[in-house]
C-alpha cells in the first residue's frame, strides 16, 4: 500500500485552514497512487495552542471527522489524522463544549477511503508538563484496523519510544504502525535512529509523521519516515513542509519476518520482571 506522509504543522489554531491543507495533500497523494495519507500529531488544530486545545476539541464523530471523511471519499484515499478529542463527562450533555466534566484526549483517527471511521486511538504516554496539563492519558495500548490487506495500528509520538508498547502491537499482528508525532528539538535521534530500530526489532512498517518548524515554545524537527521491517527508511523527509511517499509491501514484510524470527524466538517466561 503506497503511503503518503504529510509533514506539516498546518495552520495552528484554524481547523478550517488545516482541512484545506489536508484536502490539497490528499489530492496529490491520490494522484501519486497512495491508498493512505497520514498527518502529524494534533494536525487538525495545531499542537502548541494552549487553552485553545480544549476549545477546539471535538468528539471522534464530530463535524471535523465528517469533513475528513468527505475528503477521503472525494479523493479515494484513507486518512489518519491527529486531533484533540473531547469526551463528555459522566452524566453531562453531549453538546456541552465547555463542560467542566469533559475530558480531552490527544487522539488519532483512521478513516477509510469510503468515509468509514475505522479506528480511534488515544495517546497513552503523555510527554512533559504541556501534555499533562491539557490531556487525559488513554488506556488502550493496541488499537488496530484492517486496511487494504494490512493490519494497521495507531500510536502517537512518545508512545513509540516505549519498546513494550510497540512489541504489544507486534504480538497483536500489526503490519503497519501509524505514528502521528510532534517530535521536537533536540530529540531528532528518535526519527533518525529509534524508529527504524522499532520497525526492525518488531518486524513491521512504521510510519512516523512529524510537524515542522517553530510553534509556540517548541521547534519541530521534521524528518518524517516510513521505516520498513529490514530497518531501512523507505522514505525520509527533510526539515520543511513536505509530502513523501513510500510503499508498505506485504511481500517484503513476509520475507523479512521469515528471515528475522524475533517474535517466534522470544522466551516470555524470562521476562516476568518487566511487569
Amino acid at each position: 500500500m503506497r503511503t503518503a506522509l504529510l509533514q506539516s504543522s498546518g495552520r495552528p489554531g484554524s481547523i478550517v485552514e488545516n482541512l484545506k491543507v489536508l484536502d490539497e495533500a490528499a489530492s496529490r497523494a491520490a494522484a501519486a497512487g497512495a491508498g493512505l495519507i497520514v498527518t502529524p500529531e494534533m494536525f487538525l488544530t495545531g499542537y502548541a495552542i494552549g487553552d485553545d486545545i480544549a476549545r477546539l476539541a471535538e468528539p471522534a464523530d464530530g463535524d471535523s471527522a465528517d469533513a475528513v471523511a468527505e475528503i477521503a471519499t472525494r479523493h479515494g484515499v484513507a486518512v489518519a489524522y491527529g486531533y484533540p478529542e473531547r469526551v463528555a463527562g459522566r452524566g453531562e450533555g453531549e453538546d456541552s463544549t465547555a463542560d467542566a466534566g469533559a475530558r480531552v484526549f490527544n487522539s488519532a483517527q483512521l478513516i477509510s477511503a469510503d468515509g468509514t471511521r475505522l479506528a480511534n486511538y488515544r495517546k497513552t504516554h503523555l510527554f512533559g508538563c504541556f501534555e499533562h496539563d491539557h490531556f487525559t492519558p488513554g488506556d488502550q495500548p493496541v488499537v488496530q484496523a484492517e486496511l487494504n490487506g494490512l493490519r494497521v495500528g495507531l500510536m502517537i509520538c512518545y508512545d513509540v519510544e516505549f519498546p513494550e508498547n510497540v512489541r504489544a502491537h507486534a504480538l497483536a499482528g500489526t503490519d503497519l504502525l501509524l505514528v502521528p508525532t510532534a517530535q521536537m528539538h533536540p530529540f531528532q535521534f528518535v526519527a533518525e535512529s529509534v524508529v527504524p530500530v522499532r520497525a526492525f526489532e518488531n518486524q513491521m512498517y512504521v510510519a512516523y509523521v512529524n510537524r515542522t518548524g517553530p510553534e509556540g515554545e517548541f521547534e519541530f524537527v521534521g524528518l518524517s519516515t516510513l521505516a520498513s521491517p529490514d530497518g531501512v527508511a523507505r522514505a525520509r523527509a527533510g526539515r520543511g513542509e513536505e509530502l513523501v511517499l513510500a510503499d508498505a509491501d506485504p511481500v517484503l514484510l513476509a520475507a523479512s519476518r521469515e528471515t528475522n524470527p524475533y517474535l517466534k524466538d522470544r522466551r516470555p517466561g524470562l521476562y516476568g520482571s518487566l511487569i
